[in-house]
């Protein structure tokens, strides 16, 4: 399940699996009930599936989202959703060479209304992902990534009127391998490239800023461990100088492996989530406060808690702190199919 959005006081999302085809659905759960209603089960073709990505929102209210795949060409779909249920195809992907193959990340959304995002692969004869642009029924590639800054994973994050994003290949000196990028659209050298050492690598969430043009994101490699991989890092990247600074680096029983993004609180504190690690090795949701003192907030059981939480968090005006599970839960099924859960003040 993707990272939640909040919608007077409901929460509205994405799950990549389930729903009546089992091709995944767009949800709305209201926050006081607990009631879950399915806006949409995805068939597949035409309109998508596996809807990896979160949602994001426009003034009137209206969701915009992206299928992994599905769609006329099994490359992944653009697609929007209202509240009242009715669904619009909006781009099926085609595919090399002319556009990306397998939108990951979360839509973001500008002030004119236009939307753009990243595919996982494609864009040319190489297959390294794109950057795309949806404005008013015209679908157009804006860039296609080459093996200096390749495979982005997460959506784009949208600062001063300028985009940024990170990619999870790139060339570093991690072992030969790719250490992952922050890039900036528009720019073809990365403003950061990862080696793989302490720096951390392969960064699969996206990025957030604060308004001294500060980005802060997470990396599922790299860091201090054992074989070169460690347990991954919290960051932050200038974004005038390209200049990173460790934040935290992670153990493993403070968690390990983040996969998302960070969510900052009204208070200036960030909160993210790691898929593994943790009291129980189940992954955690964590604070960073703005002295760099880290807490573990939760460590999942994999019981009915949840376990795996692969999606960001979302923090409301009351503190409460908001996120998906992919796995645990009480569903009788190997491993759980997941949770939706909330961590409120004075709990954690």
């Amino acid at each position: 399940m993707a990272t939640p959005l909040l919608y007077k006081g409901n929460i509205c999302g994405t799950a990549s699996g389930g729903g009546t085809h089992a091709n995944g659905t767009v949800y709305e759960l209201n926050f006081k009930s607990r009631l879950l209603t399915v806006l949409h089960s995805f068939m597949g073709a035409p309109d998508g599936a596996d809807p990896i990505g979160g949602l994001v929102q426009d003034s009137i209210g209206n969701f915009y989202g992206v299928a992994y795949r599905g769609g006329a060409n099994n490359f992944g779909t653009v697609f929007e959703q209202s509240l009242t249920g009715e669904f619009t195809l909006l781009h099926s992907f085609a595919g090399r060479p002319s556009e990306g193959i397998g939108p990951a990340g979360s839509l973001v959304l500008d002030p004119s209304g236009d939307l753009f995002g990243t595919t996982y692969n494609g864009g040319d004869t190489k297959g390294w992902g794109t950057v795309f642009e949806y404005s008013d029924t015209v679908f157009t590639t804006l860039r296609t990534f080459d093996p200096g800054g390749a495979l982005p994973r997460a959506g784009l994050h949208l600062q001063e009127g300028k985009l940024y994003g990170t990619t999870s290949g790139g060339y570093g000196t991690w072992y030969g391998m790719y250490g992952g990028t922050v890039f900036e659209v528009g720019v073809s050298k990365p403003l950061y490239t990862f080696t793989g050492g302490t720096d951390g690598a392969q960064p699969m969430g996206g990025l957030i800023g604060d308004s001294q043009g500060n980005l802060y994101g997470t990396t599922a490699a790299g860091g201090q461990g054992s074989f070169g991989l460690g347990n991954c890092v919290v960051f932050k990247v200038n974004s005038a100088s390209g200049e990173e600074t460790v934040l935290h680096t992670f153990t493993g029983p403070d968690g390990s492996t983040p996969a998302a993004g960070l969510a900052w609180d009204s208070q200036g504190n960030l909160y993210g989530t790691t898929t593994l690690g943790g009291a129980y090795g189940h992954g955690t949701v964590f604070k960073l406060d703005s002295s760099g003192n880290f807490t573990t907030v939760h460590s999942f059981t994999g019981g009915s808690d949840g376990a795996k939480p692969y999606a960001g968090l979302a923090v409301d005006a009351k503190g409460n702190i908001l996120g998906a599970a992919s796995a645990g839960g009480s569903a009788t099924a190997p491993g759980g199919y997941g949770t939706l859960f909330v961590i409120s003040p004075g709990t954690t």
